[in-house]
Protein backbone atom coordinates (compact mmCIF):
# COMPACT_ATOMS: atom_id res chain seq x y z
CA UNK A 1 0.00 0.00 0.00
CA UNK A 2 2.09 3.34 -1.36
CA UNK A 3 -0.32 5.47 0.45
CA UNK A 4 -1.03 6.03 4.06
CA UNK A 5 -4.64 7.12 4.40
CA UNK A 6 -3.99 7.41 8.29
CA UNK A 7 -1.41 9.86 7.77
CA UNK A 8 -2.82 11.93 5.26
CA UNK A 9 -5.66 12.44 7.40
CA UNK A 10 -4.06 13.60 10.05
CA UNK A 11 -4.25 17.29 9.47
CA UNK A 12 -7.79 17.18 9.47
CA UNK A 13 -8.06 15.02 12.48
CA UNK A 14 -5.64 17.42 14.63
CA UNK A 15 -7.51 20.27 13.08
CA UNK A 16 -11.04 19.26 14.27
CA UNK A 17 -9.60 18.12 17.76
CA UNK A 18 -8.06 21.61 18.57
CA UNK A 19 -11.35 23.35 17.02
CA UNK A 20 -13.22 21.12 19.28
CA UNK A 21 -10.52 21.83 22.05
CA UNK A 22 -10.88 25.70 21.72
CA UNK A 23 -14.60 25.76 21.55
CA UNK A 24 -15.00 23.58 24.98
CA UNK A 25 -12.30 25.72 26.54
CA UNK A 26 -14.47 29.10 25.35
CA UNK A 27 -17.90 27.45 26.89
CA UNK A 28 -16.36 26.06 30.23
CA UNK A 29 -18.55 23.30 29.63
CA UNK A 30 -15.77 20.59 30.67
CA UNK A 31 -15.72 18.44 28.17
CA UNK A 32 -12.06 18.10 28.06
CA UNK A 33 -10.13 16.69 31.19
CA UNK A 34 -6.20 17.72 30.99
CA UNK A 35 -5.06 14.36 32.65
CA UNK A 36 -7.62 12.24 30.10
CA UNK A 37 -6.95 14.09 26.89
CA UNK A 38 -2.80 13.73 27.60
CA UNK A 39 -2.98 9.64 28.15
CA UNK A 40 -5.41 9.67 24.83
CA UNK A 41 -3.31 11.29 22.59
CA UNK A 42 0.00 9.28 24.20
CA UNK A 43 -1.98 6.05 23.01
CA UNK A 44 -3.25 7.60 20.32
CA UNK A 45 0.38 7.61 19.02
CA UNK A 46 1.42 4.31 19.69
CA UNK A 47 -1.75 2.88 17.99
CA UNK A 48 -0.62 4.94 14.81
CA UNK A 49 2.21 2.69 14.62
CA UNK A 50 0.95 -0.39 15.31
CA UNK A 51 -1.93 0.52 12.11
CA UNK A 52 1.27 0.55 9.75
CA UNK A 53 2.96 -2.71 10.67
CA UNK A 54 -0.40 -4.27 10.61
CA UNK A 55 -1.44 -3.03 7.68
CA UNK A 56 1.91 -3.74 5.84
CA UNK A 57 1.39 -7.62 7.66
CA UNK A 58 -2.39 -7.99 6.22
CA UNK A 59 -1.43 -6.59 2.48
CA UNK A 60 0.52 -10.50 1.24
CA UNK A 61 -2.29 -12.37 3.51
CA UNK A 62 -4.95 -10.37 1.35
CA UNK A 63 -3.15 -10.14 -1.76
CA UNK A 64 -2.85 -14.40 -1.19
CA UNK A 65 -6.56 -14.83 -0.55
CA UNK A 66 -7.04 -12.34 -3.47
CA UNK A 67 -5.99 -14.69 -6.23
CA UNK A 68 -9.53 -16.83 -5.18
CA UNK A 69 -11.18 -14.13 -6.13
CA UNK A 70 -13.44 -14.99 -9.79
CA UNK A 71 -13.55 -11.68 -11.29
CA UNK A 72 -11.89 -8.03 -10.07
CA UNK A 73 -14.30 -5.25 -9.42
CA UNK A 74 -13.01 -1.79 -10.74
CA UNK A 75 -12.88 0.52 -8.08
CA UNK A 76 -12.64 3.40 -11.16
CA UNK A 77 -16.30 2.99 -11.17
CA UNK A 78 -17.93 5.37 -8.61
CA UNK A 79 -21.13 2.14 -8.31
CA UNK A 80 -18.32 0.00 -7.01
CA UNK A 81 -16.65 2.61 -4.68
CA UNK A 82 -20.00 2.79 -2.97
CA UNK A 83 -20.38 -0.95 -2.72
CA UNK A 84 -16.77 -1.24 -1.18
CA UNK A 85 -17.62 1.81 1.10
CA UNK A 86 -21.03 -0.15 1.94
CA UNK A 87 -18.74 -3.54 2.58
CA UNK A 88 -16.54 -2.29 5.36
CA UNK A 89 -19.50 -0.48 7.06
CA UNK A 90 -21.54 -3.66 7.22
CA UNK A 91 -18.38 -5.97 8.12
CA UNK A 92 -17.12 -3.07 10.94
CA UNK A 93 -20.78 -3.36 12.47
CA UNK A 94 -19.98 -6.99 13.33
CA UNK A 95 -16.23 -6.49 13.83
CA UNK A 96 -17.64 -4.15 16.13
CA UNK A 97 -20.38 -6.20 17.55
CA UNK A 98 -17.73 -8.90 18.25
CA UNK A 99 -15.76 -6.37 19.72
CA UNK A 100 -18.09 -5.75 22.48
CA UNK A 101 -19.43 -9.54 22.36
CA UNK A 102 -17.08 -12.05 23.39
CA UNK A 103 -13.69 -11.76 25.28
CA UNK A 104 -11.15 -11.84 23.41
CA UNK A 105 -12.53 -8.76 21.12
CA UNK A 106 -13.17 -6.81 24.76
CA UNK A 107 -9.74 -7.41 25.43
CA UNK A 108 -8.99 -5.99 22.11
CA UNK A 109 -11.24 -3.08 22.22
CA UNK A 110 -11.70 -1.87 25.58
CA UNK A 111 -8.73 0.31 25.46
CA UNK A 112 -10.71 2.63 23.47
CA UNK A 113 -13.22 2.81 26.38
CA UNK A 114 -11.57 3.06 28.94
CA UNK A 115 -11.73 6.75 29.11
CA UNK A 116 -14.15 8.34 31.33
CA UNK A 117 -14.67 11.47 28.93
CA UNK A 118 -16.03 11.56 25.38
CA UNK A 119 -14.23 14.50 22.74
CA UNK A 120 -12.19 14.16 20.35
CA UNK A 121 -8.94 13.49 22.07
CA UNK A 122 -10.71 10.25 23.42
CA UNK A 123 -11.86 9.25 19.50
CA UNK A 124 -7.82 8.53 18.95
CA UNK A 125 -7.30 6.44 22.03
CA UNK A 126 -7.30 2.93 20.52
CA UNK A 127 -5.88 -0.40 21.67
CA UNK A 128 -2.70 -0.94 20.27
CA UNK A 129 -3.94 -5.15 19.54
CA UNK A 130 -7.78 -4.29 18.15
CA UNK A 131 -6.11 -3.41 14.67
CA UNK A 132 -5.23 -6.84 14.01
CA UNK A 133 -8.22 -8.36 14.47
CA UNK A 134 -9.93 -5.75 12.54
CA UNK A 135 -8.28 -6.15 9.24
CA UNK A 136 -9.63 -10.16 9.95
CA UNK A 137 -13.00 -8.98 9.49
CA UNK A 138 -12.47 -7.67 5.81
CA UNK A 139 -11.14 -10.41 3.91
CA UNK A 140 -14.25 -11.42 2.33
CA UNK A 141 -14.17 -7.88 0.22
CA UNK A 142 -10.70 -8.98 -0.84
CA UNK A 143 -12.30 -12.70 -2.37
CA UNK A 144 -15.24 -11.12 -4.25
CA UNK A 145 -12.77 -9.40 -6.24
CA UNK A 146 -12.06 -6.36 -4.72
CA UNK A 147 -7.74 -5.30 -4.77
CA UNK A 148 -6.29 -5.54 -1.20
CA UNK A 149 -4.70 -2.11 -1.76
CA UNK A 150 -8.47 -0.58 -2.16
CA UNK A 151 -10.18 -2.55 0.46
CA UNK A 152 -7.09 -1.74 3.27
CA UNK A 153 -7.41 2.24 1.98
CA UNK A 154 -10.84 2.12 2.25
CA UNK A 155 -10.73 0.83 5.94
CA UNK A 156 -8.78 3.56 7.03
CA UNK A 157 -10.67 5.85 5.28
CA UNK A 158 -13.79 4.41 7.18
CA UNK A 159 -11.82 4.61 10.58
CA UNK A 160 -11.25 8.07 9.57
CA UNK A 161 -14.91 8.74 9.48
CA UNK A 162 -16.01 7.24 12.81
CA UNK A 163 -13.89 10.28 14.46
CA UNK A 164 -16.38 12.49 14.09
CA UNK A 165 -19.45 11.31 16.00
CA UNK A 166 -16.93 11.24 18.99
CA UNK A 167 -18.60 14.71 20.67
CA UNK A 168 -20.55 15.97 22.96
CA UNK A 169 -20.39 19.39 20.98
CA UNK A 170 -23.36 17.99 18.36
CA UNK A 171 -26.36 17.49 19.85
CA UNK A 172 -29.12 15.66 18.46
CA UNK A 173 -29.92 16.66 14.41
CA UNK A 174 -33.41 16.50 12.56
CA UNK A 175 -34.78 13.05 12.82
CA UNK A 176 -34.73 12.35 9.07
CA UNK A 177 -30.45 12.77 9.36
CA UNK A 178 -30.75 10.39 12.85
CA UNK A 179 -32.56 7.86 10.95
CA UNK A 180 -29.50 6.78 9.06
CA UNK A 181 -26.38 8.31 10.01
CA UNK A 182 -24.42 7.39 13.18
CA UNK A 183 -24.85 10.38 14.42
CA UNK A 184 -22.96 11.72 17.54
CA UNK A 185 -25.69 11.42 19.90
CA UNK A 186 -26.07 7.52 18.76
CA UNK A 187 -22.31 7.11 19.31
CA UNK A 188 -22.70 8.69 22.66
CA UNK A 189 -25.11 5.93 23.98
CA UNK A 190 -22.54 3.39 22.66
CA UNK A 191 -19.74 4.81 24.73
CA UNK A 192 -21.79 5.10 27.92
CA UNK A 193 -21.97 2.60 30.76
CA UNK A 194 -25.11 3.29 31.76
CA UNK A 195 -27.46 0.35 32.25
CA UNK A 196 -29.88 1.21 29.47
CA UNK A 197 -26.83 2.12 27.00
CA UNK A 198 -24.45 -1.30 27.44
CA UNK A 199 -23.28 -2.99 24.25
CA UNK A 200 -25.94 -0.63 21.96
CA UNK A 201 -24.90 1.37 18.66
CA UNK A 202 -21.93 -0.14 17.03
CA UNK A 203 -22.12 1.13 13.91
CA UNK A 204 -19.39 2.80 12.05
CA UNK A 205 -21.77 5.28 9.30
CA UNK A 206 -24.60 3.97 8.58
CA UNK A 207 -26.91 3.38 12.01
CA UNK A 208 -29.28 1.12 10.34
CA UNK A 209 -27.47 -1.99 10.73
CA UNK A 210 -28.50 -1.84 14.54
CA UNK A 211 -31.78 -0.87 13.26
CA UNK A 212 -31.72 -4.40 11.44
CA UNK A 213 -30.04 -6.52 14.10
CA UNK A 214 -31.87 -5.63 17.00
CA UNK A 215 -28.84 -3.55 19.44
CA UNK A 216 -30.07 -0.09 18.49
CA UNK A 217 -30.76 2.49 21.47
CA UNK A 218 -31.71 6.46 21.48
CA UNK A 219 -29.94 8.62 23.43
CA UNK A 220 -32.95 9.63 26.35
CA UNK A 221 -30.78 9.89 29.32
CA UNK A 222 -27.46 11.55 30.36
CA UNK A 223 -24.88 9.48 29.58
CA UNK A 224 -21.69 8.01 31.84
CA UNK A 225 -18.80 7.50 29.89
CA UNK A 226 -16.47 4.58 30.41
CA UNK A 227 -16.00 1.52 31.27
CA UNK A 228 -18.00 -0.49 34.21
CA UNK A 229 -14.39 -1.53 35.53
CA UNK A 230 -12.31 1.38 34.85
CA UNK A 231 -8.22 1.09 34.54
CA UNK A 232 -7.67 4.25 37.11
CA UNK A 233 -4.38 4.76 35.76
CA UNK A 234 -2.70 6.62 32.79
CA UNK A 235 -0.34 4.10 32.21
CA UNK A 236 -0.65 2.63 28.37
CA UNK A 237 0.22 -0.75 29.30
CA UNK A 238 -2.74 -1.29 32.14
CA UNK A 239 -4.87 0.53 29.53
CA UNK A 240 -4.11 -1.89 26.42
CA UNK A 241 -3.56 -5.06 28.47
CA UNK A 242 -5.55 -5.02 31.07
CA UNK A 243 -8.24 -7.39 30.30
CA UNK A 244 -6.13 -9.22 28.69
CA UNK A 245 -4.07 -9.66 32.08
CA UNK A 246 -7.14 -11.04 33.53
CA UNK A 247 -8.34 -13.57 30.48
CA UNK A 248 -4.54 -14.97 30.47
CA UNK A 249 -4.99 -15.19 34.31
CA UNK A 250 -8.00 -17.50 34.35
CA UNK A 251 -6.44 -20.00 31.60
CA UNK A 252 -3.76 -20.36 34.22
CA UNK A 253 -5.95 -20.57 37.22
CA UNK A 254 -9.30 -23.02 36.19
CA UNK A 255 -8.35 -26.66 36.16
CA UNK A 256 -10.73 -27.19 33.27
CA UNK A 257 -8.87 -27.93 29.87
CA UNK A 258 -12.35 -27.02 27.90
CA UNK A 259 -13.19 -23.86 29.99
CA UNK A 260 -9.31 -22.96 29.02
CA UNK A 261 -10.00 -23.33 25.49
CA UNK A 262 -13.35 -21.77 24.90
CA UNK A 263 -12.50 -18.93 27.77
CA UNK A 264 -11.53 -16.26 24.70
CA UNK A 265 -14.62 -17.02 22.88
CA UNK A 266 -17.57 -16.78 25.57
CA UNK A 267 -19.67 -13.49 25.62
CA UNK A 268 -17.85 -10.84 28.06
CA UNK A 269 -17.47 -11.30 31.23
CA UNK A 270 -17.86 -15.24 31.13
CA UNK A 271 -15.27 -16.84 33.21
CA UNK A 272 -14.65 -20.88 34.23
CA UNK A 273 -17.35 -22.44 36.77
CA UNK A 274 -14.64 -23.10 39.39
CA UNK A 275 -13.74 -19.28 39.37
CA UNK A 276 -15.68 -16.61 41.44
CA UNK A 277 -17.32 -13.92 40.00
CA UNK A 278 -15.00 -11.00 39.06
CA UNK A 279 -15.36 -7.96 41.76
CA UNK A 280 -15.75 -4.93 39.43
CA UNK A 281 -14.16 -1.56 40.33
CA UNK A 282 -16.60 0.75 41.59
CA UNK A 283 -17.14 3.91 39.93
CA UNK A 284 -20.02 5.48 41.89
CA UNK A 285 -19.73 6.75 44.97
CA UNK A 286 -22.94 7.28 47.23
CA UNK A 287 -24.88 6.76 43.46
CA UNK A 288 -23.09 9.69 42.04
CA UNK A 289 -20.07 9.30 39.12
CA UNK A 290 -16.31 9.74 40.46
CA UNK A 291 -13.57 10.02 37.45
CA UNK A 292 -10.13 8.91 38.47
CA UNK A 293 -8.27 11.93 39.05
CA UNK A 294 -4.42 11.69 40.33
CA UNK A 295 -1.76 13.84 42.02
CA UNK A 296 0.54 14.95 39.32
CA UNK A 297 4.30 16.53 39.45
CA UNK A 298 4.33 20.26 39.94
CA UNK A 299 4.74 22.30 37.05
CA UNK A 300 4.47 19.86 34.24
CA UNK A 301 0.97 20.28 32.64
CA UNK A 302 3.02 23.04 29.94
CA UNK A 303 5.85 20.51 29.62
CA UNK A 304 3.25 17.75 28.78
CA UNK A 305 1.60 19.75 26.29
CA UNK A 306 4.64 20.88 24.70
CA UNK A 307 5.81 17.60 24.02
CA UNK A 308 2.64 16.33 23.08
CA UNK A 309 2.73 18.73 20.25
CA UNK A 310 6.27 17.54 19.17
CA UNK A 311 5.13 14.16 19.36
CA UNK A 312 3.35 14.52 15.71
CA UNK A 313 5.67 15.07 13.57
CA UNK A 314 8.34 12.15 15.29
CA UNK A 315 4.94 9.83 14.89
CA UNK A 316 5.02 10.71 10.79
CA UNK A 317 8.31 9.54 10.72
CA UNK A 318 6.95 5.92 11.18
CA UNK A 319 3.65 6.40 10.28
CA UNK A 320 3.99 8.76 7.19
CA UNK A 321 4.45 6.60 3.54
CA UNK A 322 7.31 9.54 2.75
CA UNK A 323 9.22 9.19 5.56
CA UNK A 324 12.89 8.71 5.47
CA UNK A 325 13.03 6.33 7.96
CA UNK A 326 13.25 2.42 7.05
CA UNK A 327 11.21 -0.88 8.73
CA UNK A 328 13.87 -1.64 11.88
CA UNK A 329 14.14 2.65 12.68
CA UNK A 330 10.10 3.20 12.59
CA UNK A 331 10.04 -0.26 14.98
CA UNK A 332 13.01 1.22 17.41
CA UNK A 333 11.23 4.60 17.24
CA UNK A 334 7.52 3.19 18.32
CA UNK A 335 9.52 1.38 21.42
CA UNK A 336 10.81 4.85 22.25
CA UNK A 337 6.99 6.32 21.63
CA UNK A 338 5.73 3.74 24.22
CA UNK A 339 8.32 4.92 26.86
CA UNK A 340 7.07 8.44 26.03
CA UNK A 341 3.41 7.52 26.74
CA UNK A 342 4.54 5.49 29.76
CA UNK A 343 6.58 8.46 31.60
CA UNK A 344 3.87 10.74 30.80
CA UNK A 345 1.17 8.60 32.90
CA UNK A 346 3.91 8.20 35.18
CA UNK A 347 4.72 11.57 35.44
CA UNK A 348 0.58 12.21 35.79
CA UNK A 349 1.12 9.87 39.04
CA UNK A 350 3.83 11.27 40.65
CA UNK A 351 5.47 7.82 40.50
CA UNK A 352 9.12 8.31 40.85
CA UNK A 353 10.42 6.97 37.67
CA UNK A 354 8.31 9.20 35.30
CA UNK A 355 10.98 11.56 35.21
CA UNK A 356 13.95 9.39 34.66
CA UNK A 357 12.21 7.55 32.30
CA UNK A 358 11.38 10.47 30.54
CA UNK A 359 14.68 11.66 30.17
CA UNK A 360 15.95 8.57 28.56
CA UNK A 361 13.49 8.75 26.21
CA UNK A 362 14.61 12.14 25.41
CA UNK A 363 18.08 11.32 24.93
CA UNK A 364 17.14 8.19 22.94
CA UNK A 365 14.68 9.88 20.74
CA UNK A 366 16.82 12.91 19.98
CA UNK A 367 19.92 11.12 19.25
CA UNK A 368 18.59 8.35 17.19
CA UNK A 369 16.53 10.33 14.89
CA UNK A 370 18.90 13.21 14.85
CA UNK A 371 21.55 10.44 13.68
CA UNK A 372 18.78 8.43 11.40
CA UNK A 373 18.53 11.91 9.62
CA UNK A 374 21.49 12.49 8.66
CA UNK A 375 22.24 8.76 7.59
CA UNK A 376 19.09 9.22 4.85
CA UNK A 377 20.77 12.96 3.78
CA UNK A 378 16.87 14.67 5.55
CA UNK A 379 17.00 18.25 5.10
CA UNK A 380 18.91 20.26 7.46
CA UNK A 381 15.60 21.98 8.92
CA UNK A 382 14.61 18.93 9.95
CA UNK A 383 17.55 17.98 11.75
CA UNK A 384 18.01 21.44 13.05
CA UNK A 385 14.50 21.19 14.52
CA UNK A 386 14.93 18.01 15.93
CA UNK A 387 18.05 19.45 17.91
CA UNK A 388 15.99 22.43 18.77
CA UNK A 389 13.27 20.05 20.32
CA UNK A 390 15.96 18.07 22.22
CA UNK A 391 17.55 21.56 23.91
CA UNK A 392 14.22 22.58 25.13
CA UNK A 393 12.78 19.54 26.42
CA UNK A 394 16.29 18.83 28.48
CA UNK A 395 16.06 22.65 29.87
CA UNK A 396 12.09 21.96 30.63
CA UNK A 397 13.68 18.89 32.23
CA UNK A 398 16.15 19.85 34.30
CA UNK A 399 13.46 23.21 35.64
CA UNK A 400 11.42 19.82 36.30
CA UNK A 401 13.22 18.04 38.36
CA UNK A 402 14.37 21.23 40.32
CA UNK A 403 10.87 21.47 41.38
CA UNK A 404 10.19 18.68 42.30
CA UNK A 405 12.81 18.01 44.62
CA UNK A 406 10.82 20.61 47.05
CA UNK A 407 7.71 20.77 49.22
CA UNK A 408 4.41 21.00 46.72
CA UNK A 409 0.53 21.38 47.21
CA UNK A 410 -1.88 18.69 45.47
CA UNK A 411 -1.43 19.12 42.04
CA UNK A 412 -5.21 20.04 40.36
CA UNK A 413 -6.52 16.58 39.07
CA UNK A 414 -9.48 17.63 36.11
CA UNK A 415 -9.56 21.13 34.36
Amino acid sequence: MSINVYAIATPFVIALALGEFVYCVAKRNGYYSFQDSIASVGTAVLNQCVNVAVALLMLPLFTLLGQLAPWKIDVASPWALLGLFLGVDFLFYWFHRFGHRTNIGWAAHSPHHSTEELNYAVALRASVTQRIFSFLFYWPLVVIGFSPEAVLAMVAFHLVLQFIPHTRVIPKLPRWIESWLNTPSHHRVHHARNDLYIDKNYAGFLIIWDKMFGTYADETEECSYGVTSPPNTWDPTVINFQFWGKLFSDAVKTRSGWDRLRLWVMPTGWRPSDLPARESTPWKRDGVEVKFQSTELPNIRGYLVFQMIASMPFMLLVSHHASPLVGWQKLMLSVLFWGMATAWGGMMESKRWGLPLEMARVFAMGGAVTLWLVQAGAPLSWRALTVGWLAVTLVWISVARASSRSPSPVARGMS
